[in-house]
């Protein structure tokens, strides 16, 4: 309530204000009214008469008003009434300290005096004026009217007495109405006036506590629904793992028992059905892991790893996984990654490459049996270059226009794509010019497909968990609309973005962008260096690359530079014939030791005459041995039996390479063609794991008898000795120092004592056992000469939400897998406890 006169006002600066001095308790002031927004700020405990009232106010749990004061920008007087919010509703009778205890703030508001009393005075002010005569009574009987002027005498007239400090002198001050006023209706507006004013502030102060009643009762129930959201949020975690654990347990025995049923002597038409029947619990493990990827997303329950990886190898793994699927429809399936991007970073292989497999999986599902999909990764510091420093991946958007007039397309598999440089444009990363860690980069991963596309009307809930872009129940494609949402939430969690851009007809591209550390390759787990010793192989040697598509060149050359090979290119057999005719005795073509030869551009005709010409070059360049002519392979999508038994017999081709084209597949393609003496076969994970179990006495804990079968069959199956016992308290009699047993699998989820208070006991007996040890107490006989007695126990669980790498350890467990068994994740657990010889 501001006035016209603001002369007492001055504008204050925040630097120049000293800070409140240091108190026990604090009662800082949030305004409501614009009025006093100039003010920096108030501390109603700072005030002696202040905190006096805040105390007695939330001590009493009644309202309290304080002495007269001036009020800020106004010559005005006024007062603050407070009152203290508690957060819970206390009983009459309660004490000053509960409620202290109980105060979670205070609610005060202002009163200006003399303008609620103007206001008023004003509504209640009668047309009458009032005169104001002042006289000098010195003499009484000759008084002086020294202010006023001479009126009829009302009868309403009333004397005060004023002192003007000089005790000889007499002064009055006389009051009247100028006119005569009805006496009973003076009398009833003053009393309706007194009425009005004792209603008001009685409403005033009846809203004030209903207000505060409401606010503290709306938090109450705010605070309620609070600890029922939390509980429901538990509940429903703890759902899940329980619905979780009860699904896989027994999905674990269905899969392990048809894996057991695949390996003995079946029908044809049985292996398939057996087959059929474990690809689709396979696929029915895969969605319940989504649905509770998805659980633990919105839970904030998934963390991301930190671990240094080959990014390589994840694109080499995701092609493995994928292949299959792309080659049955004919679509070509293709990964580049920029030489700019490190050999290793470090992040979560596991999500990165989920996110990837949604995203071609996708791609998959949605394109027919033409074209392609493309997957390409890049630093994000790329996107930025000039144009004639980009790659010739990274430049394809950029040419797009004046291709599509040409009817000609620089891409993968020569069909029009959408431009892939608006599924990031509006990436923040990419435009932002601010710098990097030095240790840390952004990748931009793009997967690109020559599908359907996505309607334009469906483009705003792609990344809707469970939404398809065809949600009707006749829809063509299946799948439960949850992969792009999983997808967006990891893609956060790594600090990145996700876009994409779709037409219909053309196709759709999605890009994401991660941040990851950059690694050493010494830090590298053995697991991501399985191809090194067979990549030495190749290094040196030279390539001749002949394909129409300089996209695809580019990815044939990524792969052939992996493993050390010198790579030239041509764009047709002609040309190559032309070349090597062309080419005197000193020329590289000499040491050419492959020629990959697309199946785009191969015909038998060319493919006769291109023979012929290598016959020639050799016989100019004295070449006697046919050992030392290239090698020719053909980069075939898909092939048929026929037609490649036709190119190897005629001698135009020594090999077939079926795309999509990745490490394993090429060095074991190469080493059968060159006759490498070092050949070594690849697939290490079965004999290998046979080595490290062979002959190996382990003891498997689990109180279901399916499950306890299938671990037993799993393990026997790579020559382990196998015993099984259905109870934590079995296994403690099994363990106990001194045993034969190699190593535990232990189940987590069993009745009396699960696997965690089992392993620490277990760890409890081989602590007393070591200290004995340490102190020469036992003879050796018993104990032979073993140092320190440590069972490894690896934890078997069908709950992938509560059974974490960190719960296990700190009961005392080595590693964990998951069930269903895998052979890969058994072989990485194992490996770590066992020689390999």
């Amino acid at each position: 309530m501001e006035t016209e006169d603001q002369t007492l006002v001055q504008d204050f600066l925040p630097e120049s204000l000293a800070p409140a001095p240091i108190q026990d308790e604090y009662a800082p002031v949030i305004f409501s009214q614009e009025t006093v927004s100039h003010i920096v700020s108030i501390d109603m405990m700072s005030g002696k008469e202040d905190r006096e009232n805040i105390l007695r106010a939330r001590a009493t749990a009644k309202g309290v008003l304080t002495s007269p004061f001036k009020l800020l920008k106004s010559n005005h007087l006024g007062v603050v009434l407070t009152f203290a919010v508690y957060d819970t509703d206390l009983p009459p009778d309660a004490t000053s300290e509960q409620r202290s205890q109980a105060t979670v703030g205070y609610l005060g508001a202002s009163y200006d005096v003399p303008s609620l009393v103007e206001k008023l005075l004003h509504q209640l002010a009668s047309k009458q004026t009032i005169v104001v005569n002042v006289y000098d009574t010195t003499n009484a009987s000759v008084p002086v009217n020294m202010y006023g002027t001479d009126v009829i005498d009302t009868g309403l007239l009333h004397i005060s007495n004023l002192d003007f400090g000089d005790p000889q002198r007499k002064h009055e001050m006389h009051c009247r109405f100028k006119q005569k006023r009805p006496f009973p209706l003076t009398a009833v507006s003053a009393s309706m006036g007194v009425l009005v004013i004792t209603l008001l502030v009685g409403h005033i102060f009846h809203a004030a506590i209903s207000r505060i009643a409401k606010v503290e009762a709306d938090y109450c129930e705010m605070m309620e629904l609070k600890v029922r959201a939390e509980a429901a949020d538990v509940a429903k975690s703890q759902f899940l793992a329980t619905v979780s654990h009860e699904i896989r347990t027994p999905m674990n025995g269905v899969l392990g028992m048809l894996q057991m049923l695949m390996d003995t002597d079946l029908k044809p038409n049985q292996q398939d059905f057996a087959e059929t029947a474990h690809a689709s619990g396979r696929e029915l493990i895969s969605l319940i892991n989504e649905v509770l990827d998805q659980a633990k997303i919105e839970s904030g329950r998934l963390e991301l790893e930190t671990v240094p990886f080959d990014l390589r190898l994840v694109l080499d793994n995701v092609l493995s996984l994928l292949s299959g699927k792309s080659n049955e429809k004919g679509i070509e399936l293709a990964v580049y990654v920029s030489n700019m991007v490190p050999e290793v970073v470090i992040g979560d292989p596991g999500r990165l490459r989920q996110i990837i497999t949604n995203l071609v999986g996708n791609s998959i599902k949605f394109t027919h049996d033409k074209g392609h999909i493309f997957v390409s990764v890049h630093l994000a510091d790329e996107v930025r270059a000039p144009p004639d420093v980009m790659d010739e991946v990274l430049r394809q958007g950029l040419n797009l226009v004046g291709e599509i007039s040409n009817k000609t397309y620089n891409t993968l598999s020569g069909f029009p794509v959408v431009d892939r440089w608006k599924s990031w444009e509006c990436f923040k990363a990419l435009s932002s010019t601010t710098m990097e860690e030095p240790d840390m980069i952004k990748l931009l991963v793009t997967v690109e497909d020559t599908g359907v596309g996505i309607p334009l009307d469906a483009q705003s809930r792609i990344f809707t968990p469970f939404m398809q872009a065809d949600s009707s129940t006749s829809r063509t494609y299946g799948g439960t609309g949850i992969g792009l949402s999983i997808s967006k939430r990891l893609v956060d969690l790594m600090s990145g973005e996700i876009g994409f851009v779709s037409e219909p007809g053309t196709g759709s591209t999605f890009s994401f962008t991660g941040s990851f550390g950059k690694g050493e390759k010494s830090s590298l787990e053995t697991k991501w260096q399985q191809y090194e010793p067979a990549v030495s192989e190749f290094q040196g040697l030279r390539a001749l690359v002949i394909d129409k598509s300089i996209i695809r060149t580019e990815v044939t050359k990524y792969h052939m530079q992996r493993l050390g090979i010198f790579v030239d290119s041509a764009s047709s057999l002609e040309s190559t014939c032309s070349y090597l005719s062309n080419s005197g005795k000193t020329s590289l073509s000499s040491q050419l030791t492959m020629v990959l030869i697309d199946k785009d551009v191969w015909d038998k005709e060319t493919g006769l005459t291109f023979s012929q010409s290598l016959n020639e070059h050799r016989q100019s360049n004295n070449v006697e041995s046919l050992i030392n002519l290239p090698k020719i392979f053909l980069l075939a999508t898909s092939i048929t039996p026929t037609e490649r038994k036709e190119l190897t017999s005629a001698g135009l081709i020594d090999e077939v390479l079926i795309k999509p084209l990745r490490l394993s597949v090429i060095i074991a393609c190469f080493q059968d063609a060159l006759g490498s003496r070092k050949k070594r076969l690849l697939n290490l994970k079965k004999p290998t794991l046979g080595k490290l179990l062979r002959e190996k006495k382990i003891l498997v804990v689990d109180d279901n008898a399916v499950n306890r079968r299938v671990a037993e069959g799993a393990l026997k199956k790579y020559g382990a000795i196998v015993t099984c016992v259905d109870s934590g308290k079995a296994a403690l009699l099994m363990l106990k120092p001194p045993h034969n047993f190699d190593a535990c699998f232990m189940d987590l989820q069993m009745p009396e004592m699960d696997g965690f208070e089992a392993t620490r006991l277990i760890r409890g007996m081989e602590s007393e056992v070591n200290e004995k040890i340490a102190s020469k107490e036992p003879s050796i006989e018993m104990f032979g000469n073993v140092q320190t007695w440590h069972t490894p126990i690896l934890a078997m669980t069908a709950d992938v939400i509560q059974a974490s790498n960190e719960e296990c350890m700190k009961c005392g467990m080595d590693d964990y897998v998951s069930k269903p068994f895998e052979e890969e994740q058994l072989y990485s657990a194992v490996a770590r406890f066992f020689e390999s010889g």
